[in-house]
C-alpha cells in the first residue's frame, strides 16, 4: 500500500473520530502524521512538523487573546448592546446585520479570515445575549466573511487573480468575486431560514437596563484599540495576528484588562485541533495524496459533469486544508490541462467551480473561520454540539456546492 493511500486513510480516520469521539482530533492528527511520516515515509520529524501552521496559530492566538481580554472587561457586552440597538429590537435582523458587515469588511481588504477573527467574538456574544442559536450566527457570520473573500482587494482574491492569469483565464476578477458572493449569500440565507431563522423575526429582544450603562475608561480604551487594529488591518495590511498581540499589550499596560486571566480562558483545545489537522494535511500533500483525487477526476469526468465534480473535490479537500494556501494553488493551475483532456469544457466555469466549491465549506470547524466562531462562543455554550453542527454543515456544502456549480455552469 502506497504512502499516499495510507495518508488518505489516516485523514479519513480523523474525520470519523471527529464525528463520534470527544478526543481532540488535533492530537490524533499529530500522532498520525508522526507515525506515517517518520516510520513509514522515512522523513525526519522536523520535516513532518514543518507542516505546523505557524501563521494560522498566531492569528488564532493573538485574536483570541485580545478578544478574551475584551470579554473579561465586559467591553464586548457593551458592543453587543449597541449591535442589538441597531436592529431596533428585531432579533431576526441581528444575524443578517453581521452577514452584511462581515461581507463588506472582507471585501474592502482584510479578507475572510481577518474579518472573522475580528467579528466572531462580538457576533457570538450577541447571539448568546439575544438567545440566537450559535450555529445560525456562525453560518451567517462565516458565510458573510467568505462572501467577500474573492474581492480583488482581499488576500485570497489577489492570489486567485494571479493564479487565473497564469492559467490564461485572467480578466474576470469582478465576475469571480460576484459569483462567490452570490453563492455564499444563497447558502447563508437558505440555511438561516431552513434552520429556524425565520422564527426569530417574530421575536423582539431588548437588553435590560442593567446592561445599558455607559462605557467607562477601560471600555473606551478597548474600543479604541480594537478600532485601531481594524483600521490597521484594513488600510495598512497589518498582520491581524501580530496586530492583535500588540493590541493586547496595550490593554495590559493601560490596566484596561488582565492578560493573565485572558490566557487562562483562551480556547487552546480549538487551536490545537486546527493546527494538528493542518500538519496531517501537509503530510498528505507531501505524499502526493492530493494527486490521487486529481487523477481520478480526469478519468471519470466529462465536459458536462466536470464543474460539479471539481466543486465537490475542492470542497472536500478544503474542509481539512487551507483554501487559499493549498487547495486553489494546487487545483487552479490544472484548469488548462483539464480543458485539453476533456475537450470543449469551459475554463472559466471550471475555475469558478473550484473557487466556489472550496470556499462554501469554510465554515467547517476544521477551517479557520469555523474554528474562530467556536473560539468566540461564550463560556457555557455547548461547544461540542456546535463543533458537530458546523462539521455537518461543512461536509454538506461539498454536495450543495457540487450541485449548484453543476446546475449554474453546465
Amino acid at each position: 500500500m502506497s504512502l499516499a493511500v495510507i495518508s488518505l486513510a489516516a485523514l479519513l480516520l480523523v474525520v470519523i473520530v471527529s464525528c463520534f469521539s470527544k478526543l481532540n482530533v488535533g492530537i490524533l492528527s499529530l500522532v498520525a502524521a508522526w507515525l506515517i511520516g517518520v516510520y513509514l515515509g522515512g522523513l525526519k520529524l522536523d520535516v513532518v512538523l514543518g507542516g505546523f501552521p505557524v501563521p494560522l496559530f498566531l492569528i488564532l492566538t493573538g485574536t483570541t487573546l485580545l478578544f478574551t481580554q475584551a470579554q473579561n472587561n465586559h467591553t464586548l457586552d457593551k458592543l453587543a448592546h449597541q449591535a442589538v440597538r441597531i436592529c431596533q429590537g428585531n432579533t431576526g435582523l441581528i444575524p443578517v446585520m453581521f452577514f452584511v458587515v462581515a461581507a463588506a469588511l472582507a471585501s474592502i481588504g482584510p479578507g475572510n479570515i481577518a474579518t472573522a477573527a475580528l467579528l466572531a467574538p462580538i457576533a457570538m456574544n450577541v447571539a448568546e445575549r439575544a438567545g440566537i442559536s450559535p450555529f445560525l450566527m456562525a453560518i451567517m457570520l462565516g458565510n458573510g466573511a467568505n462572501a467577500g473573500s474573492l474581492s480583488p482587494f482581499a488576500p485570497t482574491g489577489i492570489i486567485v487573480t494571479g493564479l487565473m492569469n497564469k492559467a490564461g483565464i485572467g480578466g474576470h476578477e469582478w465576475e469571480t468575486y460576484l459569483y462567490n458572493l452570490l453563492a455564499h449569500a444563497a447558502v447563508a440565507f437558505g440555511g438561516y431560514l431552513l434552520f429556524g431563522g425565520w422564527a426569530l423575526f417574530r421575536r423582539t429582544y431588548h437588553e435590560p437596563e442593567s446592561q445599558q450603562a455607559p462605557l467607562d475608561r477601560a471600555h473606551w480604551i478597548t474600543v479604541g484599540v480594537i478600532a485601531t487594529l481594524v483600521f490597521g488591518v484594513t488600510v495598512f495590511k497589518v498582520n491581524v495576528g501580530m496586530g492583535a498581540f500588540a493590541a493586547a499589550i496595550v490593554l495590559a499596560l493601560t490596566n484596561a484588562a488582565d492578560p493573565n486571566a485572558a490566557i487562562r480562558k483562551m480556547p487552546w483545545n480549538v487551536m490545537l485541533m486546527v493546527s494538528g489537522v493542518t500538519v496531517l494535511t501537509a503530510l498528505l500533500e507531501r505524499t502526493q495524496g492530493m494527486e490521487l483525487f486529481t487523477d481520478l477526476l480526469a478519468r471519470i469526468s466529462t465536459p458536462g459533469t466536470v464543474t460539479g465534480l471539481i466543486a465537490f473535490l475542492t470542497g472536500l479537500t478544503s474542509v481539512y486544508s487551507s483554501t487559499s494556501g493549498v487547495v486553489l494553488p494546487a487545483f487552479l493551475p490544472t484548469v488548462p490541462g483539464l480543458v485539453t483532456r476533456l475537450g470543449g469544457a469551459d475554463a472559466m466555469a471550471i475555475a469558478s467551480s473550484m473557487n466556489i466549491g472550496s470556499h462554501l465549506v469554510d465554515v467547517s470547524p476544521l477551517s479557520t473561520i469555523g474554528a474562530l466562531c467556536i473560539a468566540g462562543a461564550q463560556p457555557g455554550e455547548p461547544t461540542r454540539r456546535l463543533f458537530n453542527q458546523l462539521m455537518a454543515w461543512g461536509l454538506s456544502m461539498t454536495l450543495v456546492g457540487a450541485a449548484g456549480c453543476w446546475l449554474f455552469f453546465r
